[in-house]
């Protein structure tokens, strides 16, 4: 019985110990922001913001930019906000961080202390360890643009017609993403209005007395917006890592928004994902 019982306590005592590491942040500890009425207080995330909780009822807050968060008293609250001081917690989250911050409340005379545009800076986060979330637009975007800069010999795939060529440079692995470096070339003088670039597995060999089986993928990010091309066009595509078997092919398929034949169709093998390079 006395065995059972110091065991119990080393149980409890090792629970302790493991409760006291767990990281806590109190209300006294968040960055201190002051507010006023009549003037609203922009906070300019580094990412996408994905959830934003305004503790007080006194405050309404709106998202007009992705990663901008507008907060501002509501009307008629302010002589109750002045009588406390305090307005509340907002706590920010973006796709791979939380931050928080304690709002004050303080007369619109004190304008030195009022804060009217806040920028949420890394001393201010705390990351989140969310599965499945993989990098964010922000870190994609900035290694597509590293990977744009990159100059390669020879390509992948490449197929032409009507005077049109869609190459596909290089293939990547960045993490859990799948990489595509694709050029788009028009040797004509007609200007090309892209109607869709679709992105899908299919079979490789179409049967006619067959149904086509086809799996449609959507890019998880895209470095430019691509509408329309003159002459030449450069772009990244990133897309979650998928697997296929060895009778399906990665399609990749360009058409013209006008009544027109231009259009073009790539495929990549399994093994073209498979021998990608790390980037």
């Amino acid at each position: 019985m006395k065995r059972i019982l110091i065991i119990a306590q080393v149980l409890l005592s090792s629970l302790a110990l493991y409760a006291q590491k767990i990281p806590q942040v109190s209300i006294a500890e968040l960055p201190v922001i002051a507010i006023s009425d009549g003037v609203s207080l922009h906070i300019i995330s580094p990412e996408k913001i994905s959830y934003v909780d305004l503790s007080s009822s006194s405050l309404i807050g709106d998202l007009p930019e992705k990663n901008v968060l507008r907060i501002k008293a509501v009307p008629d609250s302010a002589r109750s906000l002045i009588s406390s001081g305090e307005a509340g917690i907002v706590t920010i989250v973006g796709e791979t961080f939380i931050a928080q911050y304690r709002l004050t409340f303080t007369n619109p005379k004190g304008t030195d202390l009022i804060t009217s545009q806040l920028e949420i800076i890394p001393q201010h986060m705390r990351p989140l360890d969310v599965s499945g979330v993989g990098l964010s637009q922000t870190e994609l975007k900035i290694n597509a643009l590293s990977l744009l800069k990159r100059r390669e010999n020879g390509h992948v795939q490449s197929v032409s017609a009507f005077g049109l060529s869609l190459t596909v440079n290089q293939v990547f692995t960045l993490g859990d993403y799948v990489l595509l470096d694709l050029s788009f070339n028009n040797t004509t003088n007609l200007g090309f209005e892209v109607d869709e670039l679709r992105f899908k597995i299919e079979d490789k060999k179409i049967n006619k007395s067959t149904n086509v089986q086809s799996v449609e993928l959507k890019p998880t990010f895209q470095l430019y917006p691509f509408e329309r091309f003159k002459k030449s066009f450069r772009n990244i595509y990133a897309f979650k890592k998928a697997t296929f078997p060895g009778d399906k092919v990665f399609s990749i398929e360009l058409s013209e928004k006008q009544i027109s034949g231009r259009n073009l169709r790539a495929t990549l093998r399994y093994s073209d994902i498979l021998g990608a390079d790390t980037f």
